[in-house]
């Protein structure tokens, strides 16, 4: 469940983009009045959503993509812009009812982008646009190589690994013949997969022949899924070599393990080389109803083989490395993602981040000669998501980790500007949706890192709110800790009043509640309609060290419940305008499941629940969920094991679904069916449950939506239900 409620930005929750002719819809900014200052799902509609963006060559121009949104069409709509460096001369550059994404440069004056399936190209102001490709509309991804001779695209492929093909005599046959593990992922079957394939480049920048598949023959995923794209494939700088991700493992060991690679590709020679792990390598034997914490995988010995994830290579400018992001362990997706850098020449490995205890998000090298810098990087700390460097070696010390900035914000993704060593990033906040920055980073004196908004996508809305106040609050845990609790307080805030109180359960279960904006779990819109809101950094949670993240595995109902718990009375003692007997608790994926848990172990402290997507029977959960190695190694054993462990049995007792007979206040259950992660059945086994005991209850349930809710108009009806149930039991 990790990275379901992760950095919940505005491009993480973009609707799928679709070309067909009869989805294409033109939707542009829109115009929304609003009377009285308060934040309302339609204005959260109404917003322009800020993704992809990229610098030309030459650092004076910035394109970069806006999706938009029409509740009345339940449809998007995604268009470039361009502007200046500093943020003036903005520009819509694409004008059609298709959509057009994933812009990139070609020169400082020619920009890449994707239109109906296929490449094309257009001059900077828009004009002179043609066609790059002719694939049939199979373009999902591209990259030019730095010679612009060359470039990869991405195009999925059928996959019969695991779902048989049914016979061709039976065209209108719906069956699936399944006959290993990972057959859905996310929220789809997996009957195809994405492969890269590399294309010459000819006259005007058009790709030329059919394009050669690096990996032909393979029954392998590249980028992976579900969230993987072109992040996870790179270029040498001499354009003679392709990095690129990958999870060599099909059906059982693949739903099993996290284990991915690095792999080199030689373009002219086709050669494929792991430089992740030595030739021969053969990995130990994995019992697939066990975590693999204890098992020789995760051994130390064999740890050196870079057994868990890793993922996104870059080349340094010099070409002499390449750097990624690595997980350590096997079969634990919430590892400490680190920055390991490989010497080519050397053939030798290092992590960079070691003295940074939480994780690394994203990162870019650094190309400015006169920045000490070597690379720069994202990464959450005590609650927000700031901007690092990592300085090289030196013979007296090791590289080093210096903070850049220290907003109560959350940066995105990253890529150096200029020559003059300027960053272009995304920032967002709890009260303010993403825009993009420029950022001067200064390594020698970070107090001068400067920060300056380029632009104002959404200011035609927000000037038009009133807008939460946002306080940091430390609180002490039953076990003597200090745990970092946000506290939203309403627009126009009166400390005299007494305000209804929302308990915030975070997912993942090991994602930050840092200062994201989303468009479902918006805590400016809580706010906005007269709710203090209760948001606690409890334990599982990254940014205060690997130690207070890892105590949540292998016991997800001991003191992360005593956090909520902790974050919650307190405020009841200690703020007096929190009314504690108008509480609710409210969360999704592993905020359900606590929710759920809570439901059972409140003592009366709430007077309703909401929970999304939760987890309801562990046991049901172990082998519904379609990445098995998150059970594995939340739970320890598969609940049928007669030799489990503590924790797992600890984790299968206290299952929420065993104390539905203690349940005896309202509950809102809300569940998507292509919510492959946590299944539909889950959401309605705690529904009837709660009708059979005789609870109020309602249960939203989307048939089309997955583990996320991405159309308008199901958005729509996602905030309506949402608050009408709150209001109903804490008004």
């Amino acid at each position: 469940m990790k990275r379901i409620l992760t950095l919940v930005t505005a491009a993480l929750l973009l609707l799928p983009v679709t070309n067909n002719a009869e989805d294409n819809v033109k939707i542009g900014k829109q115009n929304i009045t609003i009377s009285d200052g308060r934040m309302t799902p339609e204005a959260l509609w109404a917003m322009g959503r800020i993704s992809a963006y990229a610098a030309s060559p030459d650092g004076a121009h910035i394109v970069y993509q806006v999706g938009y949104y029409s509740v009345k069409h339940n449809k998007s709509h995604h268009v470039l812009y361009m502007m200046s460096a500093d943020g003036s001369g903005k520009k819509q550059l694409t004008t059609s009812d298709k959509n057009e994404t994933d812009a990139a440069w070609l020169d400082n004056s020619t920009i890449a982008f994707i239109t109906g399936g296929e490449l094309w190209a257009m001059n900077i102001d828009g004009t002179g646009r043609r066609q790059l490709s002719q694939t049939g509309g199979e373009v999902e991804g591209f990259k030019f190589s730095p010679d612009k001779k060359g470039a990869v695209i991405l195009k999925s492929i059928p996959f019969h690994e695991v779902i048989k093909q049914n016979p061709d005599d039976l065209p209108k046959a719906t069956g699936r013949l399944v006959t290993d593990l990972m057959y859905r992922h996310w929220d789809h079957y997996v009957e195809s997969i994405q492969h890269p394939f590399v294309y010459a480049v000819g006259d005007g920048f058009a790709l030329a022949g059919n394009g050669k598949d690096i990996l032909e023959g393979q029954p392998y995923e590249c980028p992976m899924e579900p969230f993987g794209g072109i992040e996870q494939l790179d270029w040498s700088p001499d354009s003679k070599t392709i990095a690129y991700t990958c999870r060599k493992k099909t059906g059982l060991d693949y739903s099993i393990s996290t284990d991915s690679d690095i792999y080199l590709y030689d373009v002219a020679a086709g050669k494929t080389t792991n430089i992740c792990k030595p030739d021969g390598y053969v990995e130990p034997k994995i019992d697939p109803t066990k975590t693999m914490k204890y098992q020789s995988v995760n051994a130390p010995g064999n740890l050196v083989n870079n057994v868990g994830y890793d993922q996104n290579p870059r080349f340094s400018p010099d070409g002499r490395y390449v750097a990624w992001l690595s997980m350590e362990r096997n079969g634990y997706e919430a590892d400490r993602q680190r920055l390991c850098c490989y010497d080519l020449q050397a053939g030798t490995k290092a992590y960079l981040t070691e003295d940074f205890d939480s994780n690394v998000d994203d990162y870019c090298w650094n190309t400015n000669p006169k920045d000490p810098a070597l690379l720069y990087f994202i990464g959450v700390w005590h609650a927000t998501e700031n901007l690092y460097a990592v300085t090289p070696a030196t013979k007296k010390q090791a590289s080093k980790v210096v903070q850049l900035t220290d907003d109560w914000a959350d940066f995105g993704s990253l890529q150096m500007m200029n020559s003059k060593g300027q960053l272009l990033m995304e920032r967002h906040s709890f009260t303010h949706p993403a825009d993009l920055y420029v950022v001067t980073p200064s390594t020698k004196k970070p107090e001068k890192t400067a920060v300056a908004q380029l632009t104002t996508e959404n200011d035609h809305i927000l000037t038009q709110l009133a807008k939460p106040t946002v306080e940091r609050r430390w609180v002490k845990t039953t076990d003597g800790k200090e745990m970092l609790t946000w506290i939203i307080l309403p627009p126009n805030f009166d400390a005299s009043k007494k305000y209804p109180t929302l308990l915030f359960c975070e997912g993942g279960p090991q994602s930050p509640v840092s200062q994201f904006w989303s468009y479902r779990w918006n805590f400016f819109i809580m706010a906005s309609q007269g709710y203090v809101i209760v948001a606690p950094n409890r334990r599982g949670l990254p940014g205060f060290g690997q130690e207070w993240l890892e105590e949540i595995s292998g016991d997800w109902t001991g003191q992360c419940m005593s956090d909520y718990l902790s974050a919650i009375d307190d405020a009841a003692q200690n703020l007096p305008y929190v009314d504690r007997d108008r509480m609710g608790a409210v969360g999704a994926s592993f905020g359900g499941f606590s929710v759920y848990y809570l439901a059972g172990h409140h003592d009366k402290r709430f007077k309703c629940f909401i929970a999304h997507d939760g987890a309801f029977n562990l046991e049901a959960m172990y082998t519904e969920t379609e990445e098995n190695w998150f059970s594995n190694w939340e739970y320890d054993d598969a609940y049928w094991n007669k030799n489990q462990t503590a924790n797992a049995k600890r984790t299968y007792e206290n299952s929420p679904h065993r104390f539905v007979d203690r349940w005896d206040t309202p509950i809102l259950c809300i569940h998507g069916e292509l919510d492959y992660r946590i299944n539909a059945t889950q959401g309605m086994s705690a529904f009837n449950a709660a009708r059979m005991r005789g609870i109020e209850a309602q249960l939203l349930i989307f048939p089309d939506e997955n583990h996320w809710v991405l159309k308008p108009q199901n958005g729509i009806l996602w905030q309506r239900t949402y608050f009408n149930w709150l209001d109903r039991w804490l008004k």
